[in-house]
């Protein structure tokens, strides 16, 4: 058997980067947790965390890290059928978007009881790749999958306005957002992972403007795209339910209203620790079919 404080400690270590923080989560000493990671490394024969700022698991690390969550998650759904075990909160790492997370996840994670979430927040493109690694129980992805492990169900579409404010469209864009206008005026882009303002001007240009590029400013912020918008430094792509009063007060002007963007999420999750997760599962498609665009 595995030391399960051995384990916590690199999982700590990992996800917070460093042996001191991992320390004060854990709410030990941070040579406790260098003598509990390394006695797993001597049981282990091998290296599991790289030195470094941040420290980071090793291929082998990142396998027992999953290792740690899965246990904790079915021991907490057995805790669950077994009244004499005291449950207690189990911690449920998952992996959204930053747009999903700002406009309906929430309520669906206040309505289950349980967990304390640990939200890795991650374009809808890549967000798969942390359930691949193991790193998530489950994600919100714009891929349907399959994923080797794993189960999907959909949850419907977001629906994205090209959005700007009336004296940027003046200034920028008085004929509409034209190629030559496109090329022109700046965008807001959340990372560098972030390609909705680029598949949009592709179909609105026949693919003109992306190949001669658009200047963007970039701006990690669901929220602060909406102010930023608001306030003419840009246009972008904004999702509907969270632009919707700037839309009806005329404070930002949909671009191009026949033309929207509707990107279909899905819930992807561990099929091993699917019986600990179902009441998330539950809760989140729930809140799906009354947030998101359904076929």
């Amino acid at each position: 058997m595995l030391d399960p404080a051995q384990l916590a400690a690199l999982a700590a270590i990992h996800r917070r980067g460093s042996f001191d923080l991992a320390a004060a989560e854990l709410h030990v000493t941070p040579s406790a947790i260098s003598q509990r990671l390394k006695a797993l490394e001597e049981r282990i024969g091998t290296l599991l965390i790289r030195r470094g700022t941040p420290c980071t698991a090793t291929d082998t690390g990142l396998r027992l890290i999953r290792h740690h969550d899965e246990v904790a998650l079915l021991e907490h759904a057995l805790a669950a059928d077994l009244p004499g075990i005291a449950p207690g909160p189990a911690t449920l790492r998952i992996a959204v978007n930053a747009d999903s997370l700002a406009t309906w996840v929430i309520p669906a994670l206040a309505a289950t009881d349980g967990f304390l979430y640990d939200i890795v927040i991650d374009d809808q493109d890549v967000s798969q790749d942390w359930l691949r690694r193991g790193e998530v129980a489950g994600a919100i992805t714009s891929h349907p999958g399959p994923l080797q492990g794993c189960e999907t169900l959909p949850l419907g579409a977001l629906r994205y306005r090209a959005t700007a404010s009336p004296a940027f469209i003046e200034r920028w864009m008085p004929d509409g957002p034209t190629p030559p206008a496109l090329t022109r005026a700046p965008a807001l882009t959340f990372s560098d992972k972030d390609r909705l303002q680029h598949v949009w001007v592709d179909r609105m240009t026949g693919g003109q403007a992306s190949r001669a590029g658009f200047p963007s400013h970039r701006l990690a912020s669901s929220h602060g795209f909406v102010e930023a918008c608001r306030a003419g430094l840009g246009w972008c792509l904004n999702p509907e339910p969270l632009i919707a009063p700037a839309l009806a007060d005329g404070a930002l002007i949909d671009l191009a209203p026949d033309h929207p963007l509707d990107v279909a999420l899905y819930w992807q999750f561990a099929r091993l620790t699917a019986p600990a997760t179902a009441p998330l599962t539950r809760a989140l498609l729930a809140q799906a079919r009354a947030a998101l665009r359904q076929p």
